[in-house]
């Protein structure tokens, strides 16, 4: 059975890194992004690689969009078998809506999601709320609907990005990374007993167009914490696989985390103030 991924956030950053990572694999894709162009691009890049593929043109914090992601989420399909990262090919498909027999998704990745550059209090309140949607409601959604058709099957992956700022006290993006890494630790054991695996990914700074967007002057971070997206994600899949719930890429990460847990909480703030 060939493994079909959906994908936030799939065009660009880290996102677009787990598409071609998976695609690589033989698995067939759904991508999800907000903008139509750029995810058309992409589409038609990976079926001319003979990838299939199903685009969705969705903005998360829309409720039509959402719901429409929901909807594939939810598509049961037939049988049943252990879900495994490396899936094999299959006949390729491709399209934007709901069709009858479309194959289940076997691995969801939530990815999609930005950061605010001011402190809490400096930003409008509606700001923040459709900050701490886009970071915990919209993944939380997502998860609970492709639960719905993974658990009669007993297997799937999920796959939430975080960051190592859930490790640390960062505002309200830090603290909705945290929310992701607390649930995914507990859904891991939850599911796991029902063959679903559950995992936070958290990396710290990739050189992504994350910080670019946000508008944040990154030229102080030093060049030995920047990691690519490739590393990240192989990291990523290979901890995924082994079932572990929290996957932090580097070693430099790993003891900075580390460090982060026996450091001054004043202190830990300062720096981690500096990006994602």
């Amino acid at each position: 059975m060939s493994e079909t991924v959906l994908i936030t956030g799939a065009t660009s950053g880290i996102g677009a890194e787990f598409a071609r990572q998976f695609a690589a694999r033989g698995c067939d894709l759904v991508l999800v992004a907000r903008s139509p162009g750029p995810l058309a691009e992409a589409a038609a890049a990976y079926r001319a690689q003979g990838v299939a593929v199903e685009a969705i043109a969705a903005d998360l914090l829309d409720d039509d969009g959402l719901a429409r992601v929901l909807d594939r989420l939810r598509v049961a399909g037939e049988g049943s078998g252990a879900s495994r990262l490396p899936g094999a090919p299959s006949v390729t498909s491709s399209g934007t809506g709901i069709e009858p027999g479309r194959a289940p998704v076997t691995v969801l990745v939530n990815n999609a999601g930005y950061g605010l550059v001011a402190p809490f209090a400096d930003n409008a309140l509606d700001d923040e709320i459709r900050h701490l949607r886009i970071h915990i409601e919209v993944p939380l959604a997502l998860t609970h609907a492709v639960l719905q058709s993974m658990r009669p099957r007993r297997s799937g992956t999920i796959i939430n990005v975080a960051s190592v700022a859930g490790f640390t006290p960062r505002g309200t993006y830090g603290a909705a990374k945290a929310a992701m890494i607390s649930f995914s630790r507990w859904a891991n054991i939850a599911y796991g007993r029902e063959g679903i695996r559950v995992t936070a990914v958290c990396p710290g700074f990739v050189r992504t167009e994350f910080h670019q967007r946000m508008g944040v002057d990154t030229s102080s971070v030093p060049a030995a914490l920047w990691l690519d997206a490739g590393p990240v994600v192989r990291d990523a899949l290979r901890d995924t696989a082994a079932g572990k719930a929290v996957s932090i890429p580097s070693l430099r990460y790993k003891a900075l985390v580390a460090l982060a847990r026996v450091t001054p909480s004043s202190l830990v703030a300062r720096l981690a103030a500096r990006g994602r």
